[in-house]
């Protein structure tokens, strides 16, 4: 048997279900081809679309590695590659295959970005995907412009702590909603001006007492099924609801009418992958992140930082809606 040019430990799924089907092994890897590299992670970024790829809603062929970001350290370059060298400090985001739970990792040059200096690799880990998240979301998806009424679900997440800090500088008015008083105050420390308990107040009468009537100019909605009808109730004449995750399931089907009957409402489902799928879209995408937080219009809220091999737990307290902020692995290798 011809001995593989390189091992590394990795979380592997063999078969989509809960968190204990996240198994540590050890796979083997091929030397990086041209336009390749080898990286050594040394942090990996959770988000809630690992956990829709583990139980099989967003399915990929088994096995597979999940993880959609990383940060780390070049060991390697294959043929060809010219923009990187042995020793860069790089990351990466999800306008890609998945894979990142593995201590080492071959991948194309193309879908890494350089880190600046004042971006340590924990922070980076808790920034790529959702920093580029809220990137195309507010500036593309939306042009969320001063003065617009934004309501943001789940507002103390990883995704939306950066929302929250991001829209508060650029001027708009933010109500978020969250589920406890604790992640209340969170919300309201990183820029949301108004905060609506969901699991105690009714969402649509506070969010039409707070806007005077009016509703909201957008709504972006990474829960899915339970929060998709009132979404669409908050919005004005013309406004957009962007449903961009499914924390609590998929959407069920609706007709196209009930967007006229509601006001001539704009409804999007997008992902990163087609915002960030052209070189120039990545590389001023992730130039856009980086000068938020360097600038330090944004902090990134990395609460939890977990081994590697512990990923089990770590989705598990996830999906259970007992963290906030950002989870980064942590990994040895």
């Amino acid at each position: 048997m011809t001995k593989p040019y390189k091992t590394t430990g990795a979380i592997v799924v063999r078969r989509h279900g809960p968190p204990e089907v996240l198994e540590w092994d050890t796979v083997a890897l091929d030397r990086p081809e041209a336009g390749e590299v080898l990286m050594r992670h040394t942090a990996v970024g959770l988000n809630f679309i690992d956990a829709y790829h583990r139980e099989g809603l967003y399915p990929l062929g088994l096995p597979f590695i999940p993880g959609v970001e990383g940060a780390g350290v070049i060991e390697e370059v294959g043929p060809g590659v010219a923009d990187f060298k042995q020793g860069d400090r790089v990351a990466y985001t999800g306008n890609g295959p998945p894979g990142s739970y593995t201590e080492w990792r071959v991948l194309p040059a193309g879908r890494l970005v350089r880190l600046p200096d004042a971006i340590d690799d924990i922070m980076a880990a808790g920034l790529m995907l959702k920093g580029c998240t809220v990137e195309y979301l507010i500036r593309r998806t939306f042009s969320v412009r001063e003065n617009h009424w934004v309501l943001w679900h789940a507002a103390a997440g990883g995704v939306g702590l950066i929302a929250c800090q991001w829209l508060n500088a650029i001027g708009a008015q933010v109500i978020g909603t969250v589920g406890s008083t604790a992640k209340a105050e969170l919300a309201q420390q990183h820029g949301c001006h108004h905060v609506i308990l969901y699991r105690q107040e009714d969402v649509v009468a506070r969010v039409k007492e707070i806007t005077g009537g009016d509703g909201v100019d957008v709504v972006y909605d990474s829960v899915g099924k339970d929060t998709f009808a009132g979404s669409l109730d908050v919005l004005r004449p013309r406004g957009m609801l962007v449903s961009f995750g499914n924390a609590s399931g998929a959407v069920d089907p609706f007709p196209p009418l009930l967007l006229s009957q509601k006001g001539s409402l704009f409804l999007t489902r997008p992902s990163l992958g087609h915002y960030y799928s052209e070189p120039r879209e990545f590389r001023d995408g992730c130039e856009a992140v980086f000068d938020a937080v360097v600038s330090g219009m944004v902090v990134v809220p990395v609460r939890q930082t977990v081994p590697l091999r512990e990923a089990a737990r770590a989705h598990t307290e996830l999906q259970a809606r007992r963290t906030t902020g950002a989870t980064v692995f942590t990994v040895a290798g």
